[in-house]
């Protein structure tokens, strides 16, 4: 059966055992994903995941079911889960089915051109982009990985309030890290870029720049252990900047995780410093004009000029405190549980060149890649150790890569000791449940650095 004669079955079914306020929430994605290796397709996946969730309040307490099936068994199946789970629920706040927003902002996040792109269009591309990768450097011994990955979702959230929301997204995702060798030593480049432009996608500069970042990394030398201003490299920072979001959810300041809490309207950095939330970001992956509750996404700020502005909130977390929520109620799938997220935030950029940046600094460091951050970053006390790549400055001017190296202080310090921030804002391509984040590059007044 269709959407919409489910929905009107299971809230008849569910009156009928007792429920009151209930909300479906049905999600469907289509993804697709290739890889390439010398010429040749190495692993090639077409899928498609469907599911819807139910949510009801039964004797005042919420309970939750889901189902990836819309026929008659699922209804039942549906209203006994969630009849049965109810009963175990003992949150101090009760969660609540939303009526709707007053005004929702339209976003158009699905790309007509990008879903008349052929999978054949997107293999030819990979080939493309493998030819220029190994005509540009003699040097080039082959792809650690090489992937294309391209998704269309589909989302809605129907509730008995009267509550009708649907949304449609797609995007494309470019994965290349190529392989350089020079006698003894190996060293990659990586380069990733989601988008809905496929034409922006040129394959002679997707190779120029993975080729040229594995080359950087060649006859790396080793540097003093000391305390250098550090340039985070706009993808070291936006990796950085993601490990840590979470301090700005007040579910975690809530729940002790956070030593933001009871810190909004005081500032928590330099005033040069402003971070937003923008769920309306033309290019951003999780864009979307409601969150997973129905509620009404807005841009916001969340740092201005130094100062913390707001937390992130869902309506749990907004009822603990008497405010409104802020629409960063998420679910990671129609299956996981309401939690709090961004949607696509990042720190605003000046009008400062990366190369400027660089030429600003005496002696110091750029770090251009961050590896083991969740264990090496502790998002409680804002403490983090954590291994490096990168290069050696000297005068204004980068002199060699530097040999492994780690990187360590504290994020809450960090803030407050940020001495410019670049005009290159890029996004990280990690763990997306904690948002699509993206920052500028950031120059540090000083990090304890160790060179192996």
């Amino acid at each position: 059966m269709n959407l919409q004669e489910f929905k009107e079955k299971l809230f008849h079914l569910g009156e009928q055992h007792g429920f009151t306020d209930m909300e479906l929430y049905y999600e469907r994605e289509e993804k697709f994903a290739c890889e390439l290796y010398k010429g040749k397709i190495d692993s090639y996946d077409t899928s498609e995941v469907f599911g819807t969730s139910f949510r009801g309040l039964y004797e005042g307490k919420m309970g939750y079911a889901f189902t990836e099936k819309l026929d008659e068994e699922s209804l039942s199946f549906l209203i006994e889960n969630a009849k049965e789970n109810a009963q175990f629920i003992e949150d101090e706040v009760q969660e609540e089915i939303f009526a709707g927003s007053e005004k929702y902002e339209e976003g158009n996040f699905y790309s007509t051109n990008l879903a008349d792109v052929s999978i054949h269009e997107k293999i030819n591309l990979l080939k493309e982009i493998e030819k220029h990768i190994y005509a540009y450097d003699e040097r080039v011994t082959g792809t650690d990985y090489f992937m294309l990955s391209s998704g269309e979702t589909k989302r809605a959230i129907m509730n008995s309030k009267g509550l009708n929301l649907r949304e449609k997204k797609n995007h494309v995702g470019i994965y290349v890290s190529v392989i350089v060798k020079q006698g003894d030593q190996v060293k990659n480049g990586e380069y990733s870029k989601f988008t809905r432009n496929f034409s922006i996608l040129k394959p002679e500069e997707i190779a120029k720049h993975a080729v040229e970042e594995a080359l950087s990394q060649l006859d790396a030398q080793s540097a003093e252990s000391k305390n250098y201003p550090v340039l985070l490299r706009n993808d070291a920072a936006s990796a950085l900047l993601q490990t840590f979001t979470p301090i700005f959810s007040a579910e975690n300041t809530q729940k002790g995780q956070s030593a933001l809490n009871g810190k909004t309207g005081e500032a928590i950095s330099v005033p040069s410093l402003s971070i937003v939330d923008d769920p309306f970001l033309e290019e951003g992956l999780l864009s979307s004009s409601f969150d997973s509750e129905g509620v009404a996404t807005v841009k916001k700020d969340i740092v201005k000029s130094g100062k913390l502005v707001s937390l992130m909130h869902n309506r749990k977390t907004a009822q603990k405190e008497g405010v409104e929520s802020t629409g960063n109620a998420y679910k990671a799938s129609y299956k996981g549980a309401l939690t709090v997220a961004p949607t696509n935030l990042h720190v605003v950029p000046s009008d400062k060149s990366y190369h400027e940046i660089v030429s600003s600094i005496s002696e110091g460091i750029v770090i251009t890649e961050l590896s083991g951050l969740h264990s090496g970053a502790n998002t409680v006390s804002g403490d983090f150790s954590i291994a490096a790549n990168g290069y050696f400055v000297k005068d204004g001017k980068i002199k060699n890569a530097i040999n492994q190296m780690t990187i360590a202080g504290n994020f809450y310090e960090l803030l407050n000791n940020i001495e410019a921030i670049g005009s290159d804002l890029e996004f990280s391509m990690g763990f997306m449940a904690s948002g699509y984040i993206g920052s500028p590059s950031l120059l540090i007044k000083k990090l304890a650095v160790t060179v192996e």
